[in-house]
């Protein structure tokens, strides 16, 4: 089963990182008319929802890693549940990248390939670590795309109404993993992972 189980990752990172990805929800923004922005505010708009972009991405190989080597069939779904509403996080960001005239990361092959060795190795010590790690990464992401609600331009209202049913979704994931016996991370490891989170984003708002 294990050399399936790969096969269906590889394939599943592929599509995440080269096909245009679909969401069974309507797109938050739906029914939202396009604002007038100034060049500055379009591109500070679409340096914040490249990062976003970045950010689910690797939440995607994250939670792929993690699933991956899952030992419990319910952390297994808790996981891929929480990779599952990503992915419709990746299609409102792609969308939105492009409504603002941008491409997404070129760095994103590379984030994601960090991002599935650290979810494997999560997946390694065990389910309760496993799942400390999804929800520190929610409460880290949740509290990115709320500072981004405060820089987003306030006329903005489509790349708004994506970013806060964002956060919503990820302070949810958060809660399920806490539910399922999410371990409470070391001060050092969640350390590492909000700097490890800032290169990233200020990479991606430019590139």
């Amino acid at each position: 089963m294990f050399p399936d189980s790969l096969i269906v990752e590889f394939d599943r990172g592929l599509r995440t990182l080269f096909a245009s990805a679909t969401s069974a929800r309507s797109h938050p923004d739906a029914g939202l008319t396009e604002t007038e922005l100034s060049d500055a505010e379009r591109r500070h708009a679409l340096g914040l929802m490249r990062v976003n972009h970045c950010g689910e991405v690797c939440a995607q190989a994250l939670y792929q890693g993690q699933a991956l080597t899952a030992r419990n069939p319910a952390a297994r779904e808790a996981l891929r549940h929480a990779a599952f509403e990503e992915v419709e996080h990746l299609a409102w960001t792609e969308k939105r990248i492009r409504e603002l005239g941008g491409r997404t990361s070129v760095f994103n092959p590379l984030w994601y390939t960090g991002s599935l060795a650290i979810g494997v190795a999560a997946g390694v010590l065990g389910d309760k670590w496993n799942l400390g790690f999804l929800r520190e990464t929610e409460h880290q992401v949740g509290a990115h795309l709320d500072s981004h609600l405060q820089k987003l331009p306030l006329q903005d209202e489509k790349s708004r109404a994506i970013v806060a049913q964002m956060r919503d979704d990820e302070l949810k994931h958060a809660d399920m993993a806490e539910a399922h016996g999410a371990a409470r991370l070391p001060l050092p490891v969640r350390a590492m992972m909000k700097l490890s989170a800032k290169v990233m984003t200020g990479t991606s708002y430019y590139v």
